[in-house]
């Protein structure tokens, strides 16, 4: 039987670092190191979960599991130069990062947390969802039971679905991120502020986490084909040719959607 996966050390100092080091913290499990190459951030986040630092191998601490929470393209040199304890579980949090991108280890894992991170934000960390994979079946409950010390929701998720979930968020996430930074560019062209823009920016979020689906709540120019308006805006992005584009295309694809329904 798998012994119980209590003493955690995370590897990495980054956003996700540091809100993972204060939930296991806070979850009672026990973490018993961070584990980080930048000395400045490694202190700070080490200070916030209350745990000790280092940036040396030789002084890595013995866990029983070791979450790797790195840029996608630093996991494998990460996990690869790691001296882990034998029996030790070693898990990248990485989301579009297949399993096998760690070394071949009898006991390895994905442990994903479907969410934004940001330095200095907290986060509810048993609302995320995290996705677990691995290629030992042996490891499966205990990776399942430690997950759920720290969320609610665990799904298990091989590595091309994982693709999927990580590919969506970027959608969801991180290109309306952006739409919100094109909005405020044109709104302050007006000579207005951001702040005009936060009501339906709140509304439309509202909307859409009420709904079945966000495709049931959508409005705009563009659901209701209404050329005239659109054209009027794509006039107005006439000197920016890129957003013009953009504009286009995703009005067209919500014409397209909307038709379906």
């Amino acid at each position: 039987m798998e012994r119980p996966l209590e003493r955690v050390v995370i590897v990495g100092s980054g956003n996700l670092a540091e809100a993972l080091a204060q939930a296991v913290a806070r979850s009672g499990l026990q973490l018993v190191q961070l584990f980080a190459r930048n000395a400045a951030r490694g202190e700070a986040v080490a200070a916030l979960a209350g745990t000790q630092w280092t940036a040396d191998p030789a002084r890595l601490a013995d866990a029983d599991i070791y979450l790797i929470s790195v840029s996608d393209k630093a996991v494998g040199e990460v996990a690869a130069a790691l001296p882990l304890p034998a029996g030790a579980v070693v898990a990248h949090t990485a989301g579009s990062v297949p399993l096998d991108a760690l070394p071949a280890h009898a006991r390895r894992a994905v442990f994903y947390p479907l969410q934004t991170f940001t330095k200095g934000r907290s986060v509810d960390f048993s609302q995320i969802p995290l996705f677990l994979e691995t290629d030992a079946p042996p490891l499966r409950p205990a990776l399942e039971a430690f997950a759920r010390r720290l969320s609610h929701t665990v799904v298990w998720a091989d590595s091309a679905c994982r693709a999927k979930v990580h590919l969506a968020a970027v959608f969801a996430c991180n290109f309306v991120n952006h739409m919100y930074a094109v909005g405020e560019g044109i709104v302050r062209s007006a000579g207005l502020p951001f702040d005009v823009l936060k009501p339906l920016l709140a509304e439309t979020a509202a909307k859409a986490l009420d709904a079945a689906s966000p495709a049931d709540v959508q409005t705009g120019p563009a659901v209701r084909n209404d050329l005239p308006t659109m054209a009027r805006h794509r006039a107005l992005l006439a000197a920016a040719p890129r957003l013009e584009n953009i504009y286009s295309i995703i009005s067209n694809n919500i014409w397209e959607i909307s038709k379906k329904i």
